[in-house]
């Protein structure tokens, strides 16, 4: 078998992106564009990966990955002389497919097709059918059927631009091939460049097969020219997300108000709100349910977890039958036992809260191992910063903690220790025993309050 290399080509600027940022580091889905078709190309094994970027060098600082290869084509001159670029660094012989660094959604297999049908010695294509064809370079068949070329939208006569069948710019053929067809086409055309497009009339010339694949759906050969390309593409991947998850048995309350930027597995029965935003790996358990709006980032929770609306969660371990939120923020290197409830507008950092204990209102718990049965009261801060450095709280099993309350770092809380209510405390709290600030309140009859002059 003839072995494969691909080539992807990522030289475009993107102007109509109107953006400083690359077209191919555009975001889908929270990768870069090329980041999905790097994923693709690199599930085909192929021996050699190039990427051609063009001016500057923002697309290499992004992926500096031993396996790829790079070709630099400055200044840009069209689709050809970027192919032309890529086999100057590819070995000469094989089988090379084209792919496009802001096209990021064919699948390997429908490549895999393209590619077979190269291997035979055919320049293979992957094209499709589309209602409005504007922009995209149409398909121009003989009478019988077989390809004659590939006419520009810009080229096309107004015969030709009825065309509905157009070429996605994904091909594939023997290497040498392309090499030698490359070396004959020109840049006489409406756009003075080196369309790639071109090498069909010649493979036609030279009595070699043009092939023809189509793919499953009409997203896998969508690209990015425009943010507005950009958004439709977004809707679309992410609808096949939400469609999987539903083939699979999770609850959506609307298939097109949930985003997943990176991989969510689900068990069963469960049940995701309105306006979800899943982040890197996230792992939900049996029946665990998502209220709206909330946001999970590389997030394992347990079963039967019910997160409530607009609560935030990153890095983090959920143990089983916990309640968390609304409005909670659980940030990185937080461990969550069984049984645990976290209340609306609290914020846990860098802490580990032992079984069934309870945080539920308005408070701060940073750097701290909080034991089982634990009650902190509405209010309470652990005070971790001294400007310099993070230090560490302590806060033993069957603990209540007052509202109000500052504990200040380094300290621990003893088992089973009582924190009276507006408590700061600086000291180690003794087990078994209730801790409090002594204080007195003072009523002053004679005291005016201020008045607005």
């Amino acid at each position: 078998m003839q072995p494969l290399q691909i080539a992807i080509l990522a030289a475009g600027k993107g102007k109509r992106m109107h953006s400083a940022l690359p077209k191919v580091l555009h975001l889908l889905a929270g990768k870069p564009l090329l980041a999905h078709v790097l994923a693709t190309a690199r599930a085909m094994n192929a021996r050699a990966i190039c990427v051609v970027d063009g001016q500057g060098d923002r697309v290499r600082a992004r992926f500096p990955d031993a396996d790829l290869l790079w070709a630099r084509q400055d200044p840009p001159r069209g689709t050809g002389d970027a192919l032309r670029c890529a086999l100057g660094t590819l070995p000469r012989d094989g089988v090379t497919l084209v792919l496009f660094g802001a096209d990021p959604l064919a699948r390997a297999e429908t490549l895999r097709e393209v590619v077979e049908q190269a291997r035979t010695g055919a320049l293979s294509l992957l094209t499709i059918d589309l209602d409005d064809p504007e922009g995209y370079g149409r398909v121009v068949r003989t009478a019988d059927g077989r390809v004659a070329a590939i006419v520009e939208h810009v080229d096309a006569t107004p015969a030709q631009q009825t065309i509905r069948e157009v070429n996605t710019g994904v091909m594939a053929a023997p290497t040498a091939a392309f090499a030698r067809w490359l070396a004959e086409i020109d840049d006489r055309n409406a756009s003075g460049e080196f369309f790639l497009t071109d090498v069909i009339a010649l493979a036609v010339r030279d009595g070699v097969h043009v092939a023809t694949t189509r793919p499953a759906s009409i997203t896998e050969a969508l690209g990015v020219n425009s943010r507005r390309d950009l958004a439709e593409l977004e809707r679309r991947y992410q609808r096949t997300q939400a469609d999987a998850l539903l083939d699979a048995g999770v609850a959506l309350a609307d298939p097109a108000r949930i985003d997943i930027r990176g991989t969510l597995g689900c068990g069963r029965d469960v049940s995701i709100d309105v306006g979800c935003i899943f982040e890197g790996q996230v792992t939900l358990g049996d029946s665990v349910t998502i209220g709206a709006h909330c946001v999970l980032r590389n997030v394992a929770v347990g079963i039967g977890t019910a997160i409530a609306p607009f609560s935030h969660l990153e890095d983090a371990q959920i143990g089983v039958q916990c309640r968390i939120g609304p409005y909670a923020r659980i940030r990185p290197a937080v461990v969550l036992a069984d049984e645990v409830h976290i209340g609306n507008f609290v914020e846990i950092k860098a802490s580990t809260i032992g079984e069934r204990s309870k945080v539920n209102h308005l408070s701060y718990v940073g750097d701290s191992s909080v034991g089982r049965d634990v009650n902190v009261g509405a209010g309470t801060i652990t005070c971790n910063y001294d400007g310099a450095r993070k230090h560490r709280t302590v806060i033993e099993d069957n603990v209540h903690i007052g509202s109000g309350t500052q504990l200040v770092a380094p300290v621990a809380i003893g088992r089973g220790a009582t924190i009276g209510a507006g408590t700061t405390v600086w000291k180690d709290a003794p087990p078994e025993s209730l801790t409090v600030n002594a204080k007195t309140q003072v009523a002053r009859s004679s005291w005016k309050r201020p008045k607005k002059g």
